[in-house]
């Protein structure tokens, strides 16, 4: 067999109805790839038939494998899982759902050839609600570019290329697959994006909600600390501490004029009390930041992954 260049990973959940078109799709797409290509499905842990009919699918074909997750871990869980064990020279990312095209992937491995270590879709044409999809996700894009300073139009997109010695060194937790593009800059690396196709869903039920933008924002702050403070956090939390107690001491300064020259005390107890709750929130934040430092420590010094494989083939 031809040496792997590329590792296509593929997390699926409860995606049985999607399964053997998908399949058909990505034969067709094997066809015209020119490079040995490696196809790894990731079972997250699916209560329904996805994991026996992808058994039954990898069996008969030695350059697709299987992954089973003993229960449901997430996405970031089984895209890590599927990076550990890919073999290529890059690494391909693909939802299973069959909004993204399998057919857009030979595009985007001649845009990778031309030497870029990230090659990012785009989906330029969305199959998707504009208010709950379409809209959240351009606000998020905008924000994630910003704070990181990789500037992509979809962060969201999960159809993307990335060269795998930059990916092998990284350990993703929570929702941090959003932001592999960020860390792949943040390691040196090139990236340009290319405009790709959006299906809308047909079978099965998306796993996305609302919910999740909060946890974009929250991973997004956790981000932010990694890529500029985590070699140097006094500036980040001494940066904190000095406006706090800049505002505090402003604020002390004005209840002191007004008392000595209006007499009486200026400032109510709601104000304080709003003060009490904006200080508390920026401790929780701060405190959430620090249990993410801590957790990656200590999965990076125990080399214990957040996941438990039941089964693989192939």
């Amino acid at each position: 067999m031809a040496k792997i260049l590329f590792s296509l990973i593929i997390p699926v959940y409860n995606e049985e109805d999607n399964i053997l078109p998908l399949v058909r799709e990505l034969e067709d797409m094997e066809k015209k790839l020119e490079d040995a290509i490696e196809i790894i499905f990731i079972d997250d842990g699916s209560a329904d038939r996805t994991a026996a009919v992808l058994k039954e699918t990898v069996a008969s074909r030695p350059n697709w494998r299987l992954i089973v997750f003993k229960k449901n871990y997430g996405q970031t869980p089984a895209l890590s899982a599927g990076i550990q064990a890919s073999a290529g020279e890059a690494v391909i990312l693909m939802d299973g759902d069959r909004q993204n095209d399998p057919a857009d992937i030979p595009s985007l491995v001649r845009k990778y050839k031309e030497g870029y270590d990230l090659v990012s879709g785009w989906r330029k044409k969305r199959k998707d609600s504009y208010l709950t999809r379409i809209l959240p996700s351009r606000i998020a894009n905008s924000l994630i570019s910003f704070i990181t300073g990789v500037r992509l139009h979809d962060y969201g997109c999960t159809l993307k290329i990335y060269r795998a010695s930059l990916m092998k060194e990284l350990r993703i937790v929570g929702e941090m697959h959003r932001f592999l593009p960020a860390y792949i800059v943040w390691k040196g690396g090139t990236y340009t994006e290319a405009a790709v196709n959006h299906r809308p869903r047909i079978s099965g039920r998306s796993k996305y909600n609302l919910t999740r933008t909060f946890k974009v924002l929250l991973d997004l702050i956790t981000a932010k600390f990694i890529f500029s403070y985590l070699a140097k956090p006094i500036y980040f939390f001494g940066g904190i501490g000095l406006i706090i107690n800049g505002i505090s001491f402003l604020l002390m300064l004005l209840v002191l004029v007004r008392k000595i020259f209006l007499g009486g005390i200026w400032l109510s107890p709601l104000f304080f009390l709003s003060v009490f709750g904006i200080l508390l929130g920026i401790q929780f934040i701060l405190i959430g930041v620090v249990a993410e430092i801590i957790i990656r420590i200590y999965f990076a010094t125990h080399k214990e992954d957040i996941f438990q494989i039941s089964e693989r083939v192939n």
